[in-house]
This record gives structure tokens, C-alpha cells and sequence, in this order.
């Protein structure tokens, strides 16, 4: 049997992505203060605020693409070479305290190109550098908003992780919970949960991207390729301390404001949550099946391939699939092309999975596709991996942050897989159509379906308790080129619309809704 895994138990709250669009630097709002209005906070208020916090806490940062402009205060010519060389990176707009992963956020207002305009429109005017509740509670106090021209809150610092090795008591209660759990900062990194859980032989609930932080990510839901097994992030949580938007820190238990805790599992900003942790062995395989570059046959092989998705995950598999009409071909091996198009995956089985059911199901797949389609290439690699960490650190996401991207998705429930395979091929083909592929998520199945939460319940979107498929499109744009970007808005809404009718009244994760 694998212990408990590690719940999360938050502390802090708050993200600091610029996500309402900037204006044109000639508008000024009317709606709220702004720097420039009359009722924006005068500079003897800013340093009161800067005071209250303690030295340090309160910073005014240029855009970090300020400094390959000459006309910026910040411009520094050996800066910009840093920058523009990790722009691309993830790590350079999480460790900057105003950027955002995907420029369009910030209205694409300070690239790191001095051929375009860089204005500070896109970012907060200032930002608080929490490290604690408490700072959390100052900002907030005094009017935290996320937009442009604004004061945001910063919790990438506000970090740290407490191991409890067998059990867990509940803040302000007598009840104590059986089983290992772990403490850690709404700020900190999925990754760093990772190492210090493996250090103690476990694993916890998480995703793939390694800077994802633990707040934003379980009170999203949080899904998986261990939720098949342990359920959503959300369902493992035992305890919360936030910071409510009316500046409260209160702690949410199953004992006390478990009203609002159950909420906070899907609800507000993030803080500081303590998890369940398993150590479960991974068999990991690679498979692909292979057809000519936008091939006639993609959507129906893909619709056949979800219609065993149910069947697969019953019997515990877990993975990621992507369907696309041209790719890089993933099978490298002499006199074959080097795109290829159709559908490819990894596959997860953990220490409950039926393994002759999942075998059962794979071989009847291969068959169905070789008789169906002759000419599909089908081919699998499997691994072994004693860890989640050291699956992790080899197959984490190498996705690139610094562009304009959009996303849109839907949860598919076994109706939608299996009742019309023609009706779900057409909205495979409308995926395709509009942006050239979209990625089946096999995070769901019997550990989400079947959660039961300490407290009785959270607040995940019902439609994750009987999806089997979390499907994502995604779409990107050239900056400053409005014919473009119109054209992705309208595209990546469109991708789903395959999927919305074929699950009316269903829903999408959170931290994946359509934007646009």
C-alpha cells in the first residue's frame, strides 16, 4: 500500500500577471486611479506603504525588455544581451517581478527589440515582494489590483516547505490526520515539491511544467498524470492560510471556515496548502501511429484512438496525446521522413494498473489501426522510471514563454468519446482546421471520478468528475500585426466548438479556459 500523498497546506496569496490589456499610452482610465489622475497615491503615501512593509518589499521595475531600449532609464547593452538570450525561457519572466510567460498579457508593450516601442502601459506601476501573509495583507489593504498602471502583489518569494512525515493536525482543531503530508508557500515552485518529497521517498500530485507554483496550480484544480490514480491537486489539499480580498488571514480547515475552504479549492488566490505524497514506480511508453503530412485519415484515427481512452484509463493508464497534421517526426530512424502527421503520446502506469487490461487494449488498438488503415506506422519505446521526480526531470515541459499564445480547451466525458465517433472526428477535424492540432490530456479517470475530499467536497467543476479527456488547443501570432492576431482569436474560439456540442452543459480546467 502507498501512504497518503502529501496534501498541500498553503500559505500567502496572490499572482502577478498583467492580465487586463494595456492601453494606448495616451488613454487614461477614468474608472480607477491611475498614475497621472488625481486620486493616484501621492509619492509621501507610496513611501508610507514601502514603510510599512519594510526595507526592500516595494519595487518599481522597469519591463524586463527595458534594457535593450536606449531610451529607457534601464537601458544596459550587456543586460540586453542576457535577456534577449533567455527570452524564450520560462525561468527569465518567472524570476522577473512584473513579466508574464506569454507576451501577449502585457500587450506585447516592451519586447526586448528596440525596432518597437516599449512602454511600461502593459505592467504594474509597483509591486510588493511578498514573503509573508503578512505582506500579502499590506497590499491588499491598501488596493491591490493585477492591472496595468497598478500595485501588484509578487509571492515568487514567498516560499518554503515543511515535510510531516506521519501525520498531520489540523490548525485550531483536535483532529489529526493519518499519513505524510507536506507544508509549502503559495510561491513555490511544482519542481522544488518534487526534490524535497523524493528526498523522503514520496511524490506529490503535480503537472509537468517545473515552475509552476503550488498555489495557483491546486486552487485551479491542479490535474495530473498521477490524478488518475490520487485525483486532482484540489482533492488532496488538507488545509489552507490565505489572505481573503478584504485582507483577512484566515486559516481553512475541514474544522474552521471549511465553507470557504472547499471553495478555495477552486476559487480565489492561492496561499499555503498541505498535501498528501506516494512514491509510486512509473512504466513510461512512448507511442506513436505515423501517416502522410495532413493526411485525409487524421481525424478519424484520432477519434478511434479517444473512443479507448475510457477503456484505458479504467484500467489506470494516464498520459498526454497530441494530434496534429505536421509535426516533427518523434520515430527517428533511417529512410524515414522527418515530419510526419497523425497521433503520438506517452503513457503513464502506475503501482494499481491493470497491466494485461492495458495490454489487452493496446494490442486491440494496434490491430484495429493496422486493418483500418494499413498504411499508419505504429510504434511504441517503454521505459522504466523508479520516481515522479525522475520522470519529471527527464520529460518536463520545454514549452517557449516570450510569445503571444491563446488557449482554449474542454473536458470530454465518455459520451463525447465513444457514442459518435463521426461526430467526435468532425470536432477533431475543426481542431485541426483551425490551428493544426490539439492535445488530449488522460489526466481524469477513477482517482478524479471518485475523490473524496477532506470536508466533503471542493469546488472542481462537476464535469471533471466524469471526464476522461482534457482537451487543449493553443495558437500563437506574430507581435504588432493585427490581421494576425485577429485571426488567432477567432481561430482558437473556433477550435472547441466541435467539442462544446459534443458536451453541452460540460465545462473546461481552469487554468486552461478559453481566452479568447
Amino acid at each position: 500500500m502507498l501512504p497518503h500523498i502529501a496534501r498541500y497546506l498553503f500559505f500567502g496569496i496572490a499572482s502577478h500577471e498583467s492580465l487586463i490589456p494595456a492601453q494606448d499610452s495616451s488613454y487614461t482610465p477614468t474608472c480607477k486611479s491611475y498614475p497621472g489622475t488625481a486620486d493616484w497615491p501621492s509619492a509621501a503615501e507610496w513611501a508610507r506603504l514601502g514603510e510599512s512593509l519594510g526595507g526592500g518589499r516595494l519595487l518599481r521595475p522597469s519591463p524586463p525588455g527595458a534594457v535593450c531600449h536606449p531610451g529607457q532609464d534601464a537601458y544596459n547593452e550587456t543586460a540586453c544581451a542576457d535577456v534577449e538570450a533567455r527570452w524564450n525561457s520560462y525561468e527569465l519572466h518567472v524570476d522577473d517581478p512584473v513579466s508574464v510567460v506569454w507576451s501577449n498579457f502585457a500587450n506585447d508593450s516592451c519586447l526586448p527589440d528596440p525596432a518597437y516601442l516599449c512602454s511600461g502601459d502593459g505592467y504594474p506601476a509597483y509591486v510588493v515582494n511578498a514573503t509573508t501573509p503578512e505582506h500579502v495583507k499590506i497590499g491588499i489593504d491598501f488596493g491591490r489590483s493585477i492591472a496595468p498602471g497598478s500595485l501588484s502583489i509578487w509571492v515568487h518569494q514567498l516560499t518554503g516547505i515543511e515535510y510531516h512525515a506521519d501525520e498531520f493536525k489540523l490548525a485550531g482543531s483536535d483532529i489529526t490526520i493519518p499519513g505524510s503530508a507536506v507544508t509549502a508557500g503559495g510561491g513555490t515552485e511544482m519542481y522544488d515539491l518534487y526534490k524535497a518529497t523524493a528526498g523522503h521517498g514520496q511524490a506529490i500530485v503535480g503537472g509537468t511544467a517545473k515552475t509552476v507554483s503550488v498555489g495557483g496550480y491546486a486552487t485551479g484544480g491542479g490535474h495530473s498524470l498521477l490524478a488518475p490514480r490520487f485525483g486532482l491537486a484540489a482533492d488532496n489539499v488538507l488545509q489552507m492560510e490565505v489572505v481573503t480580498p478584504l485582507g483577512e488571514i484566515l486559516t481553512l480547515n475541514e474544522a474552521q471556515n471549511a465553507d470557504l475552504e472547499e471553495d478555495q479549492r477552486l476559487g480565489f488566490s492561492p496561499q499555503s496548502p498541505s498535501q498528501h505524497t506516494r512514491p509510486p514506480p512509473i512504466t513510461h511508453t512512448a507511442w506513436a501511429m505515423l501517416t502522410e503530412l495532413r493526411s485525409p485519415i487524421i481525424p478519424d484515427l484520432a477519434a478511434y484512438f479517444l473512443s479507448n481512452v475510457p477503456s484505458l484509463e479504467k484500467a489506470g493508464l494516464a498520459g498526454y496525446a497530441l494530434i496534429n497534421s505536421h509535426m516533427p517526426n518523434p520515430v527517428s530512424s533511417p529512410g524515414l521522413p522527418p515530419n510526419a502527421a497523425g497521433v503520438i503520446g506517452i503513457s503513464l502506469m502506475q503501482d494499481d494498473t491493470d497491466r494485461e487490461e492495458v495490454d489487452r487494449i493496446w494490442t486491440s488498438i494496434n490491430q484495429t489501426v493496422m486493418e483500418r488503415w494499413p498504411n499508419v506506422t505504429f510504434a511504441t519505446i517503454t521505459n522504466e522510471y523508479p520516481s515522479w521526480l525522475d520522470f519529471c526531470d527527464k520529460n518536463y515541459d520545454m514549452n517557449k514563454g516570450g510569445i503571444n499564445k491563446l488557449l482554449a480547451s474542454r473536458l470530454l466525458d465518455e459520451e463525447a468519446l465513444t457514442e459518435d465517433l463521426e461526430v467526435l472526428a468532425g470536432a477533431v477535424k475543426t481542431a485541426t482546421d483551425n490551428v493544426g492540432g490539439m492535445y488530449a490530456f488522460l489526466v481524469s479517470g477513477k482517482g478524479v471520478h471518485n475523490a473524496k475530499p477532506r470536508g466533503g467536497g471542493d469546488a472542481v467543476h462537476p464535469a471533471w468528475r466524469t471526464a476522461y479527456i482534457h482537451a487543449i488547443t493553443a495558437v500563437g501570432w506574430t507581435s504588432f500585426n493585427e490581421t494576425s492576431k485577429s485571426e488567432a482569436e477567432k481561430s482558437i474560439y473556433d477550435s472547441v466548438e466541435g467539442f462544446r456540442q459534443l458536451t453541452p452543459g460540460g465545462g473546461s480546467y481552469l487554468n486552461k479556459v478559453s481566452q479568447a
